[in-house]
């Protein structure tokens, strides 16, 4: 890569993984005992993935390194940094990333700088920022960056268990990106709360306040967007910031009605700032009822339950046409922590026409318990860049990285989706058992096989009696004449080192 004064630094790909075992949710609730709609009307989940105890959080996010690489074609000795957000948490000292240094091994590249980042679901946004940072600085060397994000949430036997979910997200950062993350435009709100935390190392399980979380997540919204507009508006130079100026706007996603109820939260602060009034007219439809609304105080109203019935009444066009198309995954896999943010980035990407997004601003909203909290922008390059008719010139062997590239590296997500296994509700609340009995064991192989995985998955096979861990990798599916796989991904015919550690 070019090491000069880089421009347009942002997302150049994405890979997303999740598990290959899923639990519906409708049969939850009846397993569960629970009101009929309980988990899929009232939260607006439909699956939830799930780990068996073959799957932990290093072989989560070697999975997804490896995938993201070997489908862009990219060597191991490219990338100059390499940084892990997650708050899965299985070794308090040593890293997931120095895990994942083992792909590196056969390139010989050990020069990677980067280490873990945690706070909760936070973790990947803040890994983000680092790479981001480290590219436009003055220590960037010219080769890539790596974020990956990843998590296993689960929880105790209870109301929460059904907000669970899995996964990983890895996203490659360098210059001229199709998904620039446009700069100066970031806004930060970090308080200490005891929302939602894990002092317990024994277990996966949290402690968590639901009433206070809800809370800490709605009043990080706030300030949040409230500082983001003030900075947009002075450097935009435009007179005000509004919900208008973001074409898409995306949210972290514990359960995708949180997520409805925070689009409708930043009208209701729209509302305050009188800024409705500068919303395109289309946008104002809906709108006429919050006339006989005086005097809301955005403290006070956090559960008033009259006003967010009236704001998601009356944002309800807006939700469907900035936000709802970014839910696919959540809605089928659910919570995957630090990836869920992105994971809503991947739904909008791949359930959006390619020649809508090119000039699009999208908003994004990060929070992770504890708390930190940002919120930021990417700005859709202009170019779709489709291979044929791109003339853009090589980097380092590459074709340039365009929207095109990245978007079609993200299209196998929905026959992924489909792949999956349905798993039923005894036999999930029985691996979870299984997962919280040998949550710390050692001389320990795992009771699942890796049958069930998706072909190319890494998988645990060993914790010795010193507690290190031992994985292999399912092999893939015979490539057809054309070196794509059944599965929609071409099989790796130089990554040989990938099939045991």
């Amino acid at each position: 890569m070019d090491s000069r004064s880089p421009d347009n630094v942002g997302i150049l790909a994405i890979e997303v993984y999740f598990p290959s075992s899923f639990v519906d949710q409708d049969k939850l609730e009846d397993f569960d005992g629970v009101s009929k709609g309980k988990y899929t009307k009232g939260l607006g989940q439909e699956q939830m993935g799930f780990c068996h105890d073959n799957e932990d959080i290093n072989s989560l996010c070697l999975t997804v390194v490896a995938r993201l690489m070997e489908k862009n074609h990219i060597n191991y000795t490219e990338i100059g940094r390499l940084e892990v957000g997650t708050e899965t948490i299985i070794d308090k000292s040593k890293s997931v990333k120095s895990v994942l240094m083992q792909l590196f091994d056969d390139s010989g590249n050990y020069d990677v700088e980067g280490v873990d980042t945690s706070n909760a679901c936070y973790g990947g946004t803040s890994a983000l920022f680092n790479a981001v940072s480290w590219v436009e600085s003055s220590a960037w060397d010219g080769r890539f960056a790596l974020v990956v994000c990843g998590d296993i949430a689960v929880y105790a036997s209870g109301n929460a268990r059904c907000t669970g979910g899995a996964g990983a997200i890895a996203m490659l950062v360098g210059p001229s990106a199709p998904l620039v993350i446009e700069s100066g435009l970031r806004a930060s709100y970090m308080r200490h709360a005891y929302d939602f935390y894990k002092p317990d190392l024994t277990s996966e399980y949290p402690i968590v306040d639901g009433k206070l979380s809800v809370q800490s997540y709605i009043t990080a919204l706030d300030n949040c967007y409230q500082t983001f507009c003030q900075k947009a508006s002075k450097k935009l130079k435009t007179k005000s910031f509004n919900l208008s100026h973001m074409d898409f706007m995306m949210f972290h996603s514990p359960y995708c009605k949180l997520v409805q109820k925070s689009l409708a939260r930043i009208v209701l602060n729209d509302f305050v700032r009188k800024e409705l009034q500068n919303y395109p007219e289309e946008d104002q439809s809906g709108f006429d009822h919050l006339s006989n609304i005086k005097d809301v105080s955005l403290e006070d109203s956090v559960f008033d339950k009259n006003i967010e019935k009236a704001f998601m009444a009356a944002s309800e066009r807006l939700f469907s046409a900035k936000t709802k198309q970014s839910l696919l995954l959540s809605r089928r896999v659910g919570n995957m922590y630090t990836p869920s943010l992105y994971s809503c980035l991947a739904s909008l990407l791949i359930s959006t026409s390619l020649n809508d997004l090119p000039g699009k601003r999208i908003g994004l909203f990060s929070y992770g318990s504890g708390l930190a909290a940002s919120m930021f922008s990417i700005r859709v390059t202009d170019q779709i860049g489709l291979p044929e008719v791109s003339g853009l010139p090589k980097v380092t062997g590459h074709p340039t990285f365009t929207l095109h590239s990245l978007v079609s590296g993200l299209l196998d997500i929905n026959h992924r989706l489909e792949q999956r296994t349905q798993i039923e509700p005894e036999e999930f609340t029985a691996v979870l058992e299984c997962r919280e009995k040998h949550h710390t064991a050692s001389n320990y192989s795992p009771t699942a096989t890796p049958e069930l995985l998706f072909p190319g998955t890494f998988h645990l096979t060993l914790v010795d009696n010193k507690f290190r861990r031992t994985y292999q990798r399912k092999p893939f599916l015979r490539p057809d004449l054309n070196g794509n796989s059944p599965n929609g991904r071409g099989t790796p015919n130089n990554h040989t080192h990938c099939n045991g550690f």
